[in-house]
């Protein structure tokens, strides 16, 4: 075993003398410019931990191992994004990249050794199991999740549809751990939705910034006109934990003319981006409102940043999560790949998401609408309840299905209260204008 330990920290000393060595390889240019600064008592301690470890830890442990594990804590060491994915957890994340695939519907990180909840997306078994932003996982089954890499809870979380994992969660306000049971299914991410709220009011519900969701976009717009001229238009963020940059930037410029929409910095040049606003509102200045909350990060940042920053909309609803940092994925040569941030994003007047979020126009505080029973001794009394009342004499009578539908709708909106807020301040607008 000592040979074996001696052979080894000969090799990783033969190679920390190539790569800090005089040779014209990268790494020797940045150790001759950095003579004096090169931690040699970091290298040996690392190489004496290494040895004591494989010398007398309770059980023997490969080099391979080991060395993977340093790898791994090289990189999550850094912030809670960057990480190593070795060769089959390079091809779960490409599996995950198609839009489709068993699992659960959560967008997640890591925080103090736990999975920390960023999104329930929409219209997947985490939503529907009520499964919330900010909740965190403590087991997984009976596995507890302390210990475990972000990698590895996710794949215990993704797993043949019709399966089914119980998660443990801790969530504020809650005096004990809930225990959620969800059965796996087919994720797929249905990016955009749309409907008219009431007449000349659009909704428009981004899930998630795919790479076709700009195109997604335009179409819902050109199918809500379609019902009618618009005079106001909800872009609802929610609970929207981010995506493609691109798509973030296409839905920005369609509503926006002119100006820069977000700009990357780095250290690299590669990470050196700004993105522009091309002309053309899709909605011609129709007054516009975005709701986001606590689940709402990266790519939703982007949009209600821009928007907010070119005063093009009124952002409304909680702060934001605050990812402002860009990740780059770079295949390694064994197959596997490190995610690493290369870069913060910055709203068009320079404003780092980072750690600090989007702050909306409008805060609105955790309510829940609800309408009080419909029994008859709530009902309100008004000349219309009176016998004999005369008839309005001008007003016509709308048909049944009609007074029923908008009876539904106007529960809906009142069950959501971020929702009938955004549609109260569009009707504001519009009023304002019309007196003007």
């Amino acid at each position: 075993m000592r040979t074996k330990t001696n052979l080894f920290l000969i090799t990783l000393g033969t190679l920390l003398g190539v790569l800090l060595g005089t040779c014209g390889s990268v790494f020797a240019e940045r150790a001759a410019r950095q003579a004096d600064t090169i931690p040699f008592t970091e290298l040996r301690t690392f190489t004496e931990v290494f040895s004591r470890i494989e010398s007398d830890y309770v059980e023997p442990v490969s080099d391979k191992k080991l060395l993977e594990n340093a790898i791994r804590g090289m990189l999550s060491g850094l912030d809670p994004h960057s990480a190593y994915l070795n060769p089959e957890e390079y091809k779960e994340l490409r599996i995950g990249t198609t839009g489709q695939f068993g699992g659960l519907g959560i967008e997640v990180g890591m925080e103090n050794g736990f999975i920390k909840v960023i999104a329930p997306i929409d219209d997947t078994p985490a939503q529907r199991a009520g499964i919330k932003a900010g909740d965190l996982i403590i087991r997984l089954d009976d596995k507890p999740v302390k210990g475990m890499t972000l990698q590895e809870a996710v794949k215990i979380m993704r797993g043949k549809p019709g399966t089914a994992i119980t998660l443990t969660i801790v969530r504020e306000g809650e005096d004990k751990p809930l225990k959620i049971t969800i059965t796996r299914a087919i994720i797929k991410i249905k990016s955009v939705k749309s409907r008219i709220l009431e007449p000349g009011y659009g909704y428009v519900r981004i899930t998630s910034f795919q790479s076709r969701t700009g195109e997604q976009l335009h179409k819902a717009i050109a199918d809500l006109k379609k019902e009618g001229a618009l005079k106001g238009l909800i872009l609802d963020l929610r609970n929207n934990p981010g995506g493609v940059l691109n798509a973030a930037v296409a839905v920005s410029d369609a509503f926006l003319d002119q100006g820069k929409i977000v700009y990357t910095d780095g250290r690299i040049e590669e990470a050196k981006m700004e993105f522009k606003a091309t002309p053309g509102d899709v909605i011609e200045g129709v007054p516009m409102v975005v709701l986001i909350n606590a689940g709402s990060a990266s790519a939703s940042e982007i949009v209600a940043g821009a928007l907010q920053d070119h005063r093009r909309a009124i952002i409304m609803g909680q702060k934001s999560f605050g990812k402002g940092s860009v990740q780059t994925i770079l295949p390694l040569s064994n197959g596997g790949a490190i995610k690493l941030t290369t870069a913060r994003y910055y709203t068009p007047s320079g404003r780092s998401i980072q750690a600090e979020g989007i702050v909306p126009d409008i805060v609105l505080g955790m309510v829940r609408l609800e309408t009080i029973a419909e029994a008859e001794e709530f009902k309100p009394v008004t000349e219309a309840s009176l016998n004999r009342h005369l008839e309005n004499g001008t007003r016509k009578k709308r048909p049944e299905n009609q007074e029923e539908k908008a009876r539904k709708e106007n529960e809906a909106l009142l069950k959501d209260y971020y929702l009938h807020e955004a549609l109260n301040v569009l009707k504001g607008i519009n009023i304002v204008k019309s007196r003007q």
